[in-house]
């Protein structure tokens, strides 16, 4: 069993919460949009931490993660990216890996909207954590926890940090 800690879209914001939040987790994933090598940093002194890079991370951080991570945790095949839209609206740079590779949990951000979707056709569960951090037009920041368990994701929470 390992339990998550997901965000996304924090800009290089760091509220000191995430230990909080994380502290129960296994490990801490990050979508993208990470905004500073400070940051990741940090996140990584709590927990083993995965990330790809976003479409503000500048060359230091895209040195340091992929664009698309593609893992397994206990039995699910994990795709991770920043910009990957979500079922019905994939993005059309992914959309092919993300056929071929049929993940079980497809991983987002970028549009700072908190989304949990299951997609029938694909037979996978999309999750976009929504925005931590504080620039950007959404109203409330969120992450998410869940636990994956042998080929099941489970336990998933919603966390609202508080305004932006």
């Amino acid at each position: 069993m390992v339990k998550v800690g997901l965000l996304s879209d924090t800009h290089g914001y760091w509220d000191e919460r995430y230990k909080e939040y994380f502290e129960p987790c296994d490990e801490i994933w990050h979508a993208g949009d990470i905004g500073s090598e400070l940051l990741a940093a940090r996140l990584s002194t709590l927990k083993p931490f995965r990330a790809v890079y976003g479409n503000i991370d500048g060359n230091n951080l895209r040195m340091q993660y992929p664009k698309i991570a593609h893992f397994t945790i206990e039995d699910v095949p994990v795709m991770m990216t920043h910009i990957g839209g979500y079922p019905g609206r994939y993005n059309p740079e992914i959309r092919k890996e993300l056929y071929d590779i049929r993940p079980r949990l497809f991983i987002t951000g970028h549009s700072h909207i908190l989304k949990v979707m299951y997609d029938e056709n694909l037979r996978c569960l999309h999750i976009n954590p929504g925005a931590a951090g504080k620039s950007g037009f959404h109203q409330v920041r969120t992450l998410v926890r869940f636990v994956i368990e042998g080929n099941t994701i489970k336990d998933l929470e919603v966390i609202e940090l508080g305004l932006r």
